[in-house]
């Protein structure tokens, strides 16, 4: 199992859009994706569901952790990361 911590900086956290893209991305691989709002400190939920990542209400400024689990974690973090540094399609100040 891979745990990753990462800062939300997209001016409106994860809204709409950009949970979509980080749905997807996620939704591409065999893991096992959990998504929590460590700032609010939810329960882990699946990261494959739009309801999920939405119900977390991840503003801008919070800190998610990611608990990815199977054969493809090591690929399925990397990319996660990514996109959540990049924005998720969004412009990062």
């Amino acid at each position: 199992m891979k745990t990753i911590e990462l800062e939300i900086r997209n001016p409106s956290g994860l809204h709409a859009r950009p949970a979509a893209l980080f749905v997807k991305t996620a939704a591409g691989f065999q893991s096992r994706v959990a998504l929590q709002n460590v700032t609010r400190g939810t329960a882990p939920g699946n990261a494959k569901s739009i309801l999920t990542v939405l119900a977390n209400g991840v503003a801008r400024g919070h800190i998610i952790r990611l608990s990815i689990d199977g054969e493809d974690e090591e690929t399925a973090a990397r990319a996660l990361s990514e996109a959540v540094a990049a924005g998720l399609g969004e412009a990062i100040e």
